[in-house]
């Protein structure tokens, strides 16, 4: 599962991938896999505290079911940042970017429709957060 985080500037973090050495370089919206036992949202606060070192809300599922290969698929939640300041623990670099910035980093292929998703639901002023 992954994290759109964005802040209140309506900017999108970026991450840039470490590794495998095929991945490496190429830019993702933070997140990873839940571990046995956990539910999707708790692993989100997990991932994004461990990648990030920062506590997240999360708000609105982005989409339904994105495709990867070897047939798993990703979950992604609009987020945005409630204590701390992301840092790079487990990518290369951060990048906030702004709408017009959004293709200057070489995404992923399977991020790319869903950072064109986040886009959408940004531009309309539709991205909302959980009150909890």
């Amino acid at each position: 599962m992954g994290a759109a985080i964005v802040d209140g500037g309506g900017r999108l973090l970026a991450a840039q991938r470490a590794e495998p050495p095929e991945l490496a370089g190429g830019w993702e919206l933070p997140g990873g896999k839940v571990d046995p036992g956990e539910d999707e949202h708790t692993a989100l606060l997990r991932e994004c505290q461990e990648e990030l070192g920062v506590v997240i809300k999360v708000g609105e599922r982005v989409g339904g079911d994105w495709g990867l290969t070897g047939g798993y698929v990703l979950r992604v939640w609009l987020a945005e940042i409630v204590e701390g300041r992301p840092e790079a623990r487990e990518h290369l670099e951060l990048r906030w970017l702004h709408d017009h910035e959004l293709y200057d980093v070489p995404w992923l292929p399977a991020d790319l429709p869903i950072v064109r998703a986040v886009q959408g639901l940004l531009n309309g002023g539709q991205g909302r957060f959980n009150e909890d």
